[in-house]
């Protein structure tokens, strides 16, 4: 699906009185978010961004005073996947991969990623096995195809 919502931030609180808002980054931080100027199907403008801490200082045009960025709060900013950049090769969004089944190399199935974690020493799959018990793999143990990922089923055990 081209056009799913991709969460870039989420807007975690006001920053002063004039409507300015505290976001919560993901994915490439701040750089992600200076790449789109509407958010939310165009509910949502950015007029201006810059960093404080591990956070990011945004004013949209739609949020004029405190009032309405506290009542945003939890708000995420979204935009179509179709708005991302292209990959190169050997590159993946991991929105893409949340959701694809996991089978052994021989078509086995396995399970589905839950979600991708990185612990400092690379990206894992998360993977929900049908019996309700999870497991982990390195991604770079992973053949990761665009309707599923293979994996040794030495992994799953």
């Amino acid at each position: 699906m081209p056009d799913r919502p991709i969460t870039l931030a989420v807007i975690v609180g006001a920053h002063g009185v004039t409507g300015e808002v505290r976001l919560k980054l993901f994915g490439s931080g701040l750089d992600g978010v200076k790449a789109h100027k509407s958010f939310n199907s165009g509910a949502l403008t950015l007029k201006s961004l810059r960093p404080q801490k591990d956070l990011g200082i945004a004013r949209f045009a739609e949020i004029t005073d405190r009032n309405a960025a506290e009542a945003a709060r939890g708000t995420e900013l979204t935009v179509p996947r179709s708005a991302l950049p292209p990959l190169g090769e050997g590159e993946y969004y991991h929105a893409d991969m949340v959701g694809l089944p996991v089978v052994s190399e021989t078509g086995e199935p396995l399970g589905t990623v839950r979600a991708i974690e990185d612990f400092g020493a690379g990206d894992l799959l998360d993977i929900l096995k049908p019996d309700g018990k999870t497991f982990m793999v390195p991604v770079a143990s992973a053949d990761i195809g665009d309707d599923r990922i293979a994996i040794d089923p030495v992994w799953a055990e």
